[in-house]
């Protein structure tokens, strides 16, 4: 696919400086440096006038500049040849038995011109010698411009290259969240579904109001799945409607508590991340202890990291909590942990000390 110069997709990074500036900028530096030396060499032969440097190497550069650019901007349409150099250079040189002859003779008509606009004549060796030895200087030139234009349209094509996977790669990313926080929903309502269904018969008043809060924590959940992140603020808002439901359904022996810095609340974080921890928390402590328990969720900013934990003092552990030991519910929010931050986050789960488990989440702060 050939490497044009336009502007990058949304959300990919652009290069530091087009392939054309960059390309000007060596051009006048050459240039630049070729009239410096013609100068310095009049100057030390005794010609003390600025002019005769300034047409040989202006003579020059304008015929230079007329070949050179246009090869420049169509030397994009043979990038797809940079992976098999030999094609690339027999294409871009294979012209070169028309363009020395043309360039030497321009050169040698803008000379002419100008001494014969000053009264003078331009003498010089005869037409052979000039154009023999004015053609290989040429040739030479042409083989540096054409091995600097392909270094320089090689790095652009890496430079598009890499901006092309990195933009690959996160959409990539975003997917595989979305998949994740795809699959924690019908998990979650399996869940939610089956603490009501447990309250129709005995109780059909909190039945029905749980019902209104499941459809309203639907709701929420429906619009927070479109995007994989959400700022703290929204996802303690969602978790406090399933806390709704599942207090209501354990009102007689569950405490829970929220401990909330105020800085925490605008950290980005993965959407529905603290729900399958809450989740945890009722299933596997408050409904299998049948006394009092108690539930805390706590958020503290840390400098750029944020401190998440929901410890409870009824939970247990098994005797190896490795990660296949965990649930759906655990195992896609380390997935989705791990795709949006790699090492930089984590997930551990650890006993208390008097009884009872914490899940703790550690990840970077980004607002």
């Amino acid at each position: 696919m050939p490497v044009r110069e336009a502007s990058p997709a949304p959300g990919a990074a652009a290069p530091a400086a087009s392939p054309s500036a960059g390309f000007l900028l060596a051009w006048a530096l050459f240039w630049g440096l070729q009239l410096t030396v013609e100068l310095q060499d009049a100057w030390r032969h005794g010609d003390p006038s600025a002019w005769r440097p300034l047409l040989w190497v202006g003579s020059s550069f304008v015929m230079a500049s007329l070949i050179a650019w246009p090869q420049w901007r169509r030397a994009w349409r043979l990038d797809a040849q940079l992976t098999r150099p030999w094609r690339w250079f027999w294409a871009t040189l294979r012209t070169l038995p028309l363009l020395a002859p043309a360039f030497v003779t321009g050169v040698y008509a803008l000379r002419h011109g100008v001494f014969a606009l000053l009264g003078q004549t331009y003498r010089h060796e005869t037409w052979p010698v000039v154009f023999g030895y004015e053609m290989l200087k040429f040739g030479m030139f042409y083989l540096l411009f054409v091995a600097v234009v392909f270094g320089i349209r090689s790095h652009a094509a890496l430079s598009q290259a890499r901006i092309g996977l990195e933009q690959e790669r996160r959409l990539a990313q975003q997917a595989q969240l979305l998949q994740l926080a795809q699959q924690i929903e019908p998990h979650f309502l399996f869940n939610a579904l089956n603490t009501i269904a447990s309250t129709i018969h005995s109780n059909p008043d909190l039945a029905d109001h749980l019902l209104t809060r499941l459809a309203a924590l639907l709701r929420a959940a429906t619009d927070l799945a479109r995007q994989p992140e959400t700022t703290l603020d929204e996802e303690l808002r969602l978790l406090d409607a399933y806390a709704a439901i599942m207090c209501q359904r354990f009102a007689d022996r569950v405490t829970l508590r929220f401990d909330i810095e105020p800085a925490a609340r605008a950290c980005r974080v993965p959407t529905l991340l603290l729900q399958p921890l809450l989740e945890n928390a009722f299933r596997h402590g408050v409904e299998r202890r049948p006394g009092p328990c108690h539930i805390r969720v706590s958020a503290s900013r840390q400098g750029e990291r944020l401190q998440l934990a929901v410890a409870d003092d009824a939970g247990t552990l098994p005797p190896s909590c490795a990660m296949p030991a965990w649930g759906v519910g655990l195992s896609n929010l380390q997935q989705r942990l791990q795709a949006r931050h790699g090492d930089a986050a984590t997930l551990t789960l650890t006993a208390r000390d008097g009884g009872g488990v914490q899940a703790r989440i550690e990840l970077p702060c980004v607002c």
